[in-house]
């Protein structure tokens, strides 16, 4: 992933993340509009970790109230009622569906449910339902009337955010809606509600970013960064928004676009994988190319046994190496020595981990950072 495609997907990140409108489905309309590969669920993940800084910025005040007040009821009996300290429960409690959910789903997650179609779908329906919540539902209850069914009924609305095109602050502010909570408060117990999942899948997510994944740790870090600042202007904005108006400018924007999505989708001028294929890291993607040819190698001296059997592989494997290697992700030819490939626009040879051109030496065999400036092995 470039730095540009990190910059633009770090905006989209920020910019949706809060509003009802599926933050990870428009990171895989945007990829796909612009016909770069899916980001993978591991940088929508980590890049939501900016977002949730912003909620915690955002909510500091309120989220110390919590997590003092709940951390002293536990050897303070008298405190246990406290709205904060029941709070503290409620959060925990709801957290509990989206983790086992995510945990169950996770392949799921990272495949099949990032098809545009179902996004789109998704967008449609859940769509509906909001402006259905907004419109017909009573919102009448505060965060005061908070139990523990009706935090637990908030956590199974999160859970369904799971799935690209529900929207994770759409879902559950819909089902505290559905419950009788007044738009305002249903926002911000979605926004509370949200930080130890979020914050739980883009640590758990770390691992993946780098060889697996196709944005490597220097896009991953510019598109958090981006996007937490952008995401805190956006929940300032927000929350006094819903205070005077209804969701219902965000139904309308997601029907439309689930409809524009879909018909693009039909008429084959977006592929619904969107790139989805190209996830898989490059030594994985070599690896599965090269098992093939070597099952192959294997195979030919019994279905064509040679007068010299030593003689035939040895100059099978010398044509095998002198064949050019392409890069499955960009196409571009990858320069022996290094292992990356080289960009045919600047010439340079190209770091997908980094998501960048690098200098490289032939005699140290060492590559340069151009953003640190450090001398690193690029070597796969």
């Amino acid at each position: 992933m470039s730095i540009l495609e990190a910059i633009v997907l770090g905006l989209v990140q920020g910019l949706t993340e809060f509003l009802p409108i599926s933050s990870s489905g428009h990171l895989r309309v945007v990829s796909a509009f612009f016909g770069w590969p899916d980001p993978g669920a591991a940088f929508t993940a980590v890049s939501q970790i900016g977002t949730e800084l912003a909620v915690v910025i955002y909510f500091r005040q309120r989220i110390w109230a919590i997590l003092s007040t709940w951390t002293r009821s536990l050897f303070d009996r008298g405190l246990r009622g406290d709205v904060n300290a029941r709070m503290g429960w409620y959060v925990i409690l709801g957290s509990i569906p989206i983790v086992v959910l995510g945990l169950l789903l996770e392949d799921q997650i990272d495949g099949v449910f990032r098809d545009l179609r179902l996004v789109a779908l998704n967008l449609i329906i859940f769509g509906v339902f909001l402006g259905v919540a907004d419109r017909y539902s009573r919102r009448h209850r505060t965060l005061d009337d908070l139990n523990i069914p009706r935090g637990l009924g908030f956590g199974l609305f999160q859970a369904l955010a799971l799935i690209p095109g529900v929207s994770r602050s759409g879902g559950t502010i819909t089902g505290g809606m559905l419950m009788g909570f007044n738009r305002k408060d249903a926002a911000e117990y979605a926004f509370l509600l949200a930080l130890p999942a979020v914050f739980g899948a883009g640590l758990y997510k770390l691992t993946d970013i780098g060889d697996n994944e196709y944005a490597g740790w220097g896009a991953t870090i510019v598109g958090t960064v981006i996007a937490g600042v952008i995401g805190f202007a956006v929940i300032a904005w927000l929350m006094k928004f819903i205070s005077t108006h209804s969701f219902m400018p965000f139904v309308y924007y997601r029907v439309g676009l689930g409809i524009v999505i879909l018909a693009l989708v039909s008429w084959g001028v977006l592929d619904p994988q969107g790139g989805a294929e190209s996830q898989a890291g490059r030594g994985e993607v070599i690896a599965e190319e090269q098992a093939p040819e070597q099952e192959e190698t294997e195979a030919a001296p019994s279905d064509a046994p040679s007068a010299d059997p030593s003689a035939a592989p040895s100059e099978e494997a010398g044509e095998q190496e002198q064949a050019p290697r392409t890069d499955p992700v960009t196409g571009w030819e990858i320069d022996a020595a290094s292992g990356l490939p080289r960009n045919p626009e600047t010439g340079l040879l190209h770091d997908p981990d980094l998501g960048m051109d690098v200098d490289y030496d032939p005699a140290t065999g060492l590559a340069t950072n151009p953003m640190t400036g450090e001398q690193y092995d690029p070597t796969p």
